[in-house]
This record gives C-alpha cells, structure tokens and sequence, in this order.
C-alpha cells in the first residue's frame, strides 16, 4: 500500500465518484480506478460499491475510512515534525482566535512574534470555538485562542488569564468618569451589543436572565469594531472586555460590581498532537503577554 492509494481512496469517497475524483487529482479516470483495484486487492476487501449511478462506499469502505484518514494525519504531523526547525529560523503556524479577543489580545501578541520569529509563516483566522474545536481535531490548525470551557476530550485547554466584561462607553458619557457603577445600572442603561451569533452574547443574556437584568438594547451587531464606533460616537454603551477600551482611543471601560462574566482565556491544543518549535514558543509568548493583562 502507497500513501497515493490514501490519497485517491479519500478522493473517490468524498466526491463519490471515479471521474470528479480523477479531475480533482488531476489523473486519468482508468488510472484512478486502477489505483483503488490495487488497494482493495492489498485490503482484501471491495470497498466501493460501483453497481448504482453513484459510487457508494461499502461496509468495508466506511469501516476503512476513519483510519484513512487517521493515518493521513498523522502522515502530515510526522512530516511537519520532520521539517521543525528548532531555531525558528524558518516554520509555520497556524493560528485561530474568537472575535473578542482579535479587539484586543491578537493584534500585541501576534506583533511581538513577528518582532522575535520574523521568518514563521502565520496563518490567522477568526471564527467561533466549535469551529476551532473541529478544525483542531482535524489538525487543520495549530493552536486556538478561546475559553476553557472546551466541549472535546481531546482538546487541551491552557488557561491564560481571566477576563471579566466591562461597561464600555465614550469619553463624553456621563459615567465615563465613574471607576465603577453597580450591576444593576444595566437596568438604565441603552446598550449596543454583538449579535446573538456570538458566544459571548449567549453568556450575556444568559447572565441577565439569571440575575433578573433587563438592559435596553437598542442596537445588534456582528462586527466589535462596528460597535466601538457606535459606542465612541453616541451616548450608547456596551459590555466588552475593559482592556478594549484601553486600546481604542476615545473609549472608557467602566466596572461593574459584582463583576459581569468572569471566564477564563485558554490556549486550545489538540491532545497528542506533535508540539512544533513554532507552537512552543507562541504557547510562552502567549502567556508572557497575557501576564500584562493580570498584574
């Protein structure tokens, strides 16, 4: 068996058929069904069913998928380890960050890596921690910055800091001068906040709910630096995290007490996976930057 018989029996079954899967590969439709011949004959086992008007995978074939793809990745992993450099004079990383924390974490961490491993190619996203969770279980990413309440087993969590949200308003608002106001002022507050898309939405409500919190919203949106103008612009405000005010000229974070959503930022790396060099030194630069945010 050859790594191409992987290849092309992953091929065929995802597009269910010889020829999308031999124009998908760029080969010969008789060479492609000569290839998966020779792989069923080495499995002993027919592992597509050929008789329909579509290919379909057998018993054997679904059974026989998994570690195909298994052993991909895991082909993959061992020549990425291969390849590390342990000086960081060369490299990848693949990166994937939740909305709130591209406002504020992202954008100093990811320069001071640059700053110090300027040759590691970065690959960064923003999406949502199920789709983090997923592609690192793929390893279609190697690290995630999210929160540690992961719903995999086979996802690590490496907590960074605590994060509590904040009221944030402009420099013009009338609380704007205010350290503090209590919990129970959401009750006069008209918010602007990120739409229920988001996770950190979810926690917000759920939150007020609980606590019997009925803040006016006025206005959703799925985009933070949206919000943030709206906020700088109006006498509107909005529940983020205080150290994006810092960073946002003309903002102002103001606590609430008790505080609102305390939760824990976390480092998300697959179980088992192969630590690269590059993964190592963003895992200690991470936490040498978040130690700025905790003194």
């Amino acid at each position: 068996m050859l790594l191409r018989h992987i290849h092309y029996f992953l091929a065929v079954a995802e597009h269910r058929g010889f020829t999308r899967a031999a124009t998908a590969l760029h080969v010969s439709q008789p060479a492609l069904s000569q290839q998966i011949r020779q792989l069923e004959e080495s499995l002993g086992a027919q592992l597509f069913d050929r008789s329909g008007r579509h290919i379909q995978l057998t018993d054997a074939g679904e059974a026989w998928l998994g570690y195909a793809k298994n052993a991909l990745r895991s082909l993959e992993e061992g020549k990425r380890a291969i390849h590390d450099v342990e000086d960081l004079s060369r490299g990848s990383l693949r990166v994937a960050v939740t909305p709130t924390f591209t406002s504020w974490l992202i954008g100093p961490l990811m320069a001071r890596f640059y700053a110090r491993y300027p040759n590691i190619t970065l690959a960064l996203q923003e999406m949502s921690q199920e789709k983090m969770e997923e592609l690192l279980l793929n390893d279609e990413l190697d690290i995630g910055i999210a929160f540690d309440d992961v719903h995999s087993a086979d996802i690590d969590a490496l907590p960074l800091l605590k994060e509590s949200l904040a009221l944030v308003v402009s420099e013009s608002h009338p609380l704007a001068q205010q350290a503090s106001v209590a919990l129970s002022h959401l009750n006069n507050e008209r918010l602007v906040l990120l739409s229920e898309e988001f996770a950190t939405r979810e926690q917000i409500d759920r939150y007020c709910r609980q606590r019997d919190l009925h803040p006016q919203i006025v206005i959703e949106a799925n985009s933070i630096n949206a919000i943030l103008e709206l906020v700088r612009r109006t006498t509107l405000a909005t529940l983020l995290p205080s150290p994006i005010a810092a960073q946002n000229e003309g903002l102002k974070a103001v606590s609430l007490t008790p505080q609102l959503l305390e939760r824990t930022a976390a480092l998300m790396l697959r179980k088992g996976a192969w630590r690269t060099a590059a993964v190592k030194a963003f895992t200690a630069m991470a936490q040498e930057v978040t130690k700025t945010y905790t003194r």
